[in-house]
């Protein structure tokens, strides 16, 4: 089992280096013009099918690197060249891992490569779980999948909302209701074929940040799979279901713990820690170079004590985060249970330090770092998501909280 190391080897430093050389070449300069769009940007992401980059072979190799560094050096790099045009790369990756952790190795054969395509036929994915009244109270979700026995098939009904790629996706993952009574544990995954009749784009979210990357509503009417679309098969669903009512009639109510999507999420979190990471040292490089070339009161202003003091927090910060999180992702590739909300701990400081970070970036620029002309301002924008999405930086404390005491904090 490998150690836990702190730098990356030979071939992780060669393809770090080719996809920062992507980031630099491709998405700084394409990155402004996509914010201002709101769309899709298709042609960069065929632009990284093209090399590899964007495929399912690649991420595989990064997914299975035994260090477990793989993945957030390639989302580090990537999110360094633009966050919107990072997500819109890297967004198929949620539906991925939620395949992956949930499906049986037949599903994952099937349903991944029909996730990304190919060079000449780009795809991409959505990974749905959030709706309007149950975003991070996932107890709370009405999407409902009913198993129809004669056909062997689930019929899906209800709308998701924040779906990243949701109605421009090839392939759909939704988390839905099987079993009310059992609450977040009567949840289970569905894979939704490309076509599927009842399956449609809802509202598209004008956004504050990462605009490049495409996020809408899913609507679900009467939406029928086949009964080999339920991620892990019938059987284990209701083995599952059945020791989730055994144990909340042993508890004399309702069981609510870990559920379909918070598996996924748990599995996801380091790997939106690296994204921050990017961001930030993206604004903090920014904020360096013009400290050191802005002369005010005749001498450059990395000078002042003031802007350097910030900086050297901004680096600290930064070099924190990306610890934290190359720690769970080694944690996670090597079997080693979070056991005090490792995974939760890292997007946590991964998240808040990017907002610290762009807001410092900015300070610093002062005046041209407010203006669209300068790049820390979208890096600003983009970075608050990272304490909203996929847990806010509320739940991840109320997970470690929970973790480290043993307490059902509420």
């Amino acid at each position: 089992m490998p150690e836990f190391v702190m730098e990356l080897d030979e071939d992780q430093r060669g393809v770090r280096d080719w996809i920062h050389g992507f980031a630099a070449d491709v998405m700084r300069p394409a990155a402004a013009e996509w914010d201002e769009r709101e769309e899709f940007p298709w042609p960069v992401v065929q632009e990284a099918a093209k090399i590899g980059l964007y495929s399912l072979d690649f991420y595989a190799q990064q997914f299975f690197d035994p260090t477990g560094l793989g993945i957030p050096m390639t989302l580090e790099e990537l999110f360094w060249g633009d966050a919107g045009l990072g997500l819109a790369i890297a967004g198929t990756g949620l539906a991925a891992i939620g395949v992956l952790t949930s499906g049986t190795d037949e599903q994952i054969g099937t349903w991944l490569p029909q996730m990304y395509g190919d060079a000449g036929d780009v795809k991409v994915a959505a990974f749905c779980s959030s709706e309007p009244d149950a975003g991070s109270d996932v107890s709370a979700m009405r999407t409902r999948a009913v198993y129809d026995e004669a056909r062997d098939e689930w019929v899906i009904n209800g709308t998701k909302t924040w779906a990243t790629n949701g109605g421009i996706a090839n392939v759909h993952v939704v988390v839905a209701v099987v079993d009310p009574s059992l609450g977040s544990r009567g949840h289970a995954s569905f894979i939704v074929p490309p076509g599927t009749a009842g399956l449609s784009q809802g509202q598209k979210f004008k956004k504050h940040g990462i605009r490049a990357s495409h996020t809408a509503e899913v609507v679900l009417d009467q939406v029928r799979v086949p009964g080999s679309c339920l991620l892990g098969g019938k059987e284990k669903l209701d083995e599952r279901l059945a020791r989730a009512r055994e144990r909340a009639r042993g508890a004399g109510g309702t069981a609510n713990s870990s559920n379909a999507a918070m598996a996924t999420f748990e599995a996801s979190r380091p790997a939106v820690g690296a994204q921050a990471v990017g961001i930030a040292r993206a604004a903090y490089e920014t904020a360096l170079d013009y400290a050191r070339t802005r002369v005010q009161f005749g001498r450059p202003i990395i000078d002042n004590q003031g802007v350097a003091f910030q900086l050297a927090d901004m680096r600290t910060r930064i070099d924190a985060a990306r610890l934290l999180v190359w720690r769970a992702s080694w944690m996670a590739t090597t079997g080693r249970p979070f056991t005090s909300a490792e995974g939760s701990m890292s997007k946590l400081f991964a998240g808040e330090t990017a907002k610290t970070v762009t807001a410092q970036a900015m300070q610093i620029l002062g005046g041209n770092g407010f203006t669209r002309e300068y790049p820390v301002e979208r890096m600003h924008r983009d970075a608050a998501i990272y304490t909203v999405f996929e847990g806010t930086s509320e739940i991840q404390r109320l997970v470690i909280a929970r973790a480290v005491s043993g307490v059902p904090i509420r």
